[in-house]
């Protein structure tokens, strides 16, 4: 392995890319690329700020020489884990919601989604905060959890709207409920998935 594989897998298991890297380090996006494809080197000043910044020794960038630092960044968690693993509670705790709801019409089956939601978002923050491929792991919980986390947000918010429009008494539940129109509710769902749409492009671009 080349100095110049050890700065790409170095930076690949930050999950950053060339630019962020080169925001880092205070050279240009192209001075990295070139050091990844070995049409030039880093000179000394930029190896010993490689090495802060990945927390690697110098001896490591240049002879691939391993030393405590670098078992330790290998040791690490992957956040991918974790962002899978949050995103299977919160799947399962809209399930659990709208099957509570279907069976037993309650408004309780709304604190159990929100209870699941807590606890799957807890498990992503824990690997944001322990585990590599940090912005991988972000992207891809909020591209998949915009379309969980918010339909009973936007199924409340809708039932509200529906009731206070039509003067009668509205209730809280998981999904969209008929109220008086078909065509109120085919708005909820449009807002549900405009809205989710709309992230998943915000996500995709800035992300």
């Amino acid at each position: 392995m080349t100095i110049a594989d050890r700065i790409q897998s170095l930076r690949k298991a930050r999950g950053i890319s060339q630019e962020e890297l080169a925001d880092q380090i205070g050279v240009s996006r192209q001075a990295v690329s070139k050091w990844e494809s070995e049409q030039s080197s880093p000179d000394l000043e930029k190896i010993i700020l490689l090495s802060d910044y990945f927390e690697v020794t110098t001896d490591y960038l240049l002879k691939g020489i391993e030393s405590k630092a670098e078992n330790r960044e290998k040791d690490r968690q992957d956040a991918r884990i974790y962002a899978a693993g949050g995103t299977a509670v919160n799947g399962i705790g809209l399930v659990t919601a709208v099957m509570t709801w279907v069976e037993e019409r309650s408004s309780g089956s709304v604190a159990i989604g929100f209870i699941f939601f807590a606890i799957g978002c807890l498990v992503y923050m824990i690997g944001q905060f322990v585990g590599e491929q940090k912005a991988p792991a972000r992207k891809w919980f909020l591209l998949i959890n915009a379309w969980i986390l918010l339909l009973i947000p936007v199924s409340c918010i809708s039932n509200f709207v529906q009731g206070m429009i039509g003067g009668h008494w509205w209730t809280l539940s998981p999904i969209p409920q008929w109220s008086q129109s078909f065509a109120a509710l085919g708005v909820s769902w449009l807002c549900y998935v405009g809205i989710c749409v709309l992230i998943d492009v915000i996500v995709a671009i800035f992300i």
